[in-house]
């Protein structure tokens, strides 16, 4: 089966293709994957954290089971706790 690992910054994507065999894993597919990806991304730094990886944007382990066609996202640490962000924007929305 195939499936797409794709890795994403604000301003580029980059997205490579992958065969899998039928009862394939999250951990499968990024074993295969993963240097592929790393070449595209050339400069960029590509780190899968097991904790930080989704299929279609909702949360995956590396045991999960794919299905032909799913979409592994590797997603990005957090620059800033969404809560503290919006405390933030409320106190100085306050201010004005």
């Amino acid at each position: 089966m195939r499936v797409e690992l794709v890795y994403a910054l604000p301003d580029r994507a980059w997205r490579v293709k992958v065969e899998v065999a039928d009862n394939a894993c999250v951990a499968d597919a990024l074993d295969q994957g993963l240097p592929a990806l790393r070449t595209a991304c050339g400069s960029v730094e590509v780190e899968a954290d097991p904790s930080r990886l989704a299929v279609f944007g909702r949360p995956a382990a590396a045991e999960s089971l794919l299905h032909d066609g799913d979409r592994i996202e590797i997603l990005r640490p957090l620059l800033a706790d969404p809560k503290q962000a919006r405390r933030r924007r409320a106190v100085q929305s306050r201010g004005r």
